[in-house]
């Protein structure tokens, strides 16, 4: 997440790997759960990278590979221009970004900071990041004094997401914060 100099937030969608081909494509890792909405033909992304002032990105056309996708944006033309993006941090406005439609689906941004919490109520940590990985979203827990852990997003795992109260609540199986 970033602010722009007229204090809007911004959330991070994808990074800009490096070029693929001759035509322009770029490996893009997506950090998005809804990469469909966000990397769509005419979408426009803020694109920034670091020491230079942010600019404006437009989609030409998103394809899937490899886990990443391969994007072509239509101010790369080909394999140069699109080497010359490499590392971008491709981002979104707030808000473009509408809430979700049913009340158990969150955006990751929803969920970055929150206080992760035991039934009981003892904190164990917060969510630092939501990883999307091949068998479903893990939120990575930051932990005073520990490393990091990885918690499955899943209903019997963490049962409650308190948006209102900034928390989640954990029902974790034995030794998986171990």
């Amino acid at each position: 997440m970033s602010s722009t100099p007229t204090g809007s937030t911004e959330y991070l969608v994808g990074i800009a790997v490096r070029a693929h081909g001759l035509r322009g494509e770029l490996v893009v890792d997506v950090h998005t759960d809804s990469p469909d909405e966000r990397f769509v033909p005419g979408a426009s992304l803020i694109a920034q990278r670091p020491g230079e002032p942010a600019g404006t990105l437009t989609v030409e056309s998103a394809r899937p590979h490899s886990g990443r996708l391969l994007v072509r944006f239509t101010e790369a033309a080909d394999r140069d221009a699109a080497e010359a993006l490499r590392g971008t941090r491709l981002l979104v406005a707030a808000d473009a970004i509408a809430p979700p439609e049913n009340d158990d689906e969150f955006h990751v941004h929803q969920l970055e900071g929150l206080r992760a919490e035991l039934e009981d109520g003892t904190v164990v940590g917060s969510v630092r990041e939501v990883v999307h990985g091949p068998g479903g979203d893990m939120l990575v827990l930051a932990r005073p004094e520990r490393s990091d852990a990885l918690v499955p997003f899943v209903l019997a795992i963490v049962p409650t997401v308190d948006l209102a109260a900034g928390r989640v609540v954990l029902t974790p199986p034995e030794g998986l914060l171990d």
